[in-house]
């Protein structure tokens, strides 16, 4: 098959907007490859008209219909990072497993790049289930979600609106439009807020004059030495041979500056008791986030009738970034038993 044309690979590559996309055919992930799975490159499209790309994993000589999950996050990363790592380790546990790049990201289309929406990247999620409900080897009963950080919240937002998914894991969450409306631990204060829509609004202005849209810059390239440790923490993720990639945005140039406006004015999780199928929600003890999870697990179990088949678990002693490739502190058994249990 002729491969096809454009590469969105390079994270500041806007120059060939229509063109079509170019799928990477080497290991570019930043985690090692199983021989227990098979793994290959898939397309769907989500009801925006974007081209989602996706890698599929697979266990090895398992026949029949099998138990899926399509897997997204962290918030500003790409699916050879975190969500990849997951989809491997779910794939070896027997799941066919998709880890997808949200839209205007990665190896997706969609232009302009490195835009985040509450609303696209809820679809996204939906897009994914779309496309394992009709693949030969899935029972369509059986599908579940796993979201990392903000795409956590997402899964969340998920859950709350598509019933095909009998079971949502969410790790090491944030709640997009709780930090960007509110502050890191809700500590921006009302005039400050009003500054950041006219910095926004200002932004907008110049980004149309310019025809481009400026980016809002990744994880730092240094960090001093009394930076708070969350920021360390992403560096240490982001900007090492740990968890570097190339089309990462959180690792190179970032979101576009006015891609947090939809999320300051649109409420995620404002319908989550209303989530009749099982949600895990896990996090960190010392993670700077973990506030996101126990509020949101709090909420969703209020006045709900559904809370039988919500849990909640916070791992001692770990940080943010633990959550997404540290293979001694990521619950994996507990994640698999989890599912098993619930997509039955």
């Amino acid at each position: 098959m002729e491969k096809e044309k454009i590469n969105y690979g390079e994270v500041n590559d806007v120059e060939s907007k229509n063109e079509g996309i170019i799928l990477s055919d080497e290991w570019d992930k930043t985690f090692t490859k199983s021989e227990e799975v098979n793994h290959r490159k898939v397309t769907f499209h989500n009801r925006f008209g974007i081209t989602l790309v996706a890698d599929l994993y697979e266990p090895k000589n398992v026949e029949g219909k099998l138990s899926a999950i399509a897997l997204c996050g962290p918030f500003g990363a790409v699916k050879e990072q975190a969500s990849g790592l997951y989809a491997q380790e779910m794939a070896k546990r027997g799941f066919l497993t998709i880890a997808f790049d949200p839209s205007y990201t990665g190896e997706s289309t969609g232009t302009p790049r490195f835009v985040a929406s509450p609303d696209i990247n809820t679809e996204d999620f939906q897009a994914a289930v779309d496309f394992l409900s009709i693949q030969e080897n899935v029972d369509p009963e059986k599908i579940g979600i796993i979201g990392i950080c903000g795409w956590g919240g997402i899964a969340l937002n998920v859950a709350s609106i598509d019933t095909r998914i009998k079971a949502t894991i969410c790790s090491t969450m944030y709640n997009m439009s709780r930090v960007n409306h509110n502050g890191y631990f809700d500590e921006m204060s009302e005039d400050a807020l009003y500054e950041l829509k006219k910095s926004l609004n200002a932004q907008r202005i110049e980004d149309f004059k310019n025809d481009e849209y400026k980016l809002a810059g990744g994880v730092a390239e240094t960090i001093p030495e009394d930076a708070p440790f969350y920021v360390k923490d992403y560096f240490d993720y982001y900007k090492t041979s740990r968890g570097y990639h190339k089309r990462s945005l959180n690792s190179n140039g970032g979101w576009n500056v006015t891609s947090c406006m939809s999320f300051i004015n649109t409420p995620q999780h404002t319908f989550t008791n209303e989530i009749r199928n099982a949600v895990l929600i896990i996090h960190g003890e010392r993670a700077h986030s973990c506030y996101f999870s126990k509020d949101a697990y709090n909420d969703m179990v209020r006045n709900s009738k559904y809370k039988d088949n919500k849990e909640l678990m916070i791992i001692p002693g770990a940080v943010h970034c633990d959550l997404y490739d540290n293979l001694d502190v990521i619950p994996f058994d507990k994640i698999e038993t989890f599912l098993k249990e619930h997509l039955k």
